[in-house]
């Protein structure tokens, strides 16, 4: 899996931005049922001339398609629409609709897993108690867990828990939907002489997550990727650890307490 992702959520040119998303070298596409632009993504990477196995494909089920069944069929409509035979990564999109669900849906992804059309099975949205949930059913772990995660959202026990279980973290809104003007990010972007937007990816990937930086602006998708080149220091991390507001610090539904 690529460390750094490139989100399609409410982008409404998503063809284009994922062509000038190959372009700037991303080779992992973040997309989802619930975005409606799966096909987009999938006319973007035929269009691309890049072979399959140098892109990494996500895509997610929502809570509506949960269920055994329901769930199976939704993976050959993601399949259909990508136009593709294998999805690399096939996340429960959010832990709604109860226990029950959750579990026959995380069933469902192995067996497709086990059929070639998926080649990882994760979760997003998930909390200790739901991928709890998971391990006590006598299942594998998921893979991944793809959570909120920025300095003012820091989710530390689930962050924790899928460390000890060796589960990738994946960070989505890691630029806390354009909310960077705060002094910790502009200061230490002066100091490294890079945009705060930058500050905030570079900071996801020291912490050991995968951040999933979204744009329609191919400047700003160009941008985002410069971040191999310089690294942040002690005192920057902690000063950017020190803003962590726990749930109130989150700009999104962060579904994670859900029963």
């Amino acid at each position: 899996m690529p460390l750094l992702g490139f989100g399609v959520y409410q982008n409404y040119k998503t063809h284009e931005s994922v062509l000038e998303a190959f372009k700037a070298g991303y080779r992992h596409i973040d997309s989802a049922q619930a975005y409606r632009n799966e096909a987009h993504v999938g006319s973007a990477f035929h269009g691309s001339g890049l072979e399959r196995e140098k892109v990494f494909i996500t895509t997610k089920c929502i809570s509506k398609t949960h269920g055994y069944e329901s769930t199976l069929r939704a993976v050959d409509l993601s399949l259909d629409r990508f136009g593709l035979d294998y999805v690399d990564l096939y996340l429960i999109h959010d832990p709604h609709k109860g226990k029950v669900l959750r579990l026959e849906t995380y069933r469902a992804l192995l067996d497709a897993q086990e059929s070639g059309k998926i080649r990882t099975v994760g979760v997003s949205n998930f909390g200790v108690k739901h991928l709890e949930e998971i391990r006590c059913a006598g299942l594998p772990l998921p893979s991944v867990n793809q959570i909120e995660l920025h300095p003012f959202c820091q989710q530390r026990s689930i962050v924790t828990y899928c460390r000890e279980h060796s589960i990738i973290i994946q960070a989505y809104s890691p630029l806390i939907r354009g909310r960077m003007d705060h002094t910790v990010f502009t200061e230490a972007a002066a100091k490294h002489g890079r945009d705060p937007a930058q500050i905030l990816l570079r900071w996801s990937l020291q912490k050991g997550f995968v951040p999933l930086p979204k744009s329609a602006t191919p400047a700003r998708i160009h941008s985002n990727t410069k971040l191999f080149d310089f690294s942040l220091d002690e005192e920057d991390m902690l000063r950017l650890e020190d803003l962590d507001k726990g749930k109130e610090g989150a700009v999104t539904w962060n579904p994670v307490d859900a029963d």
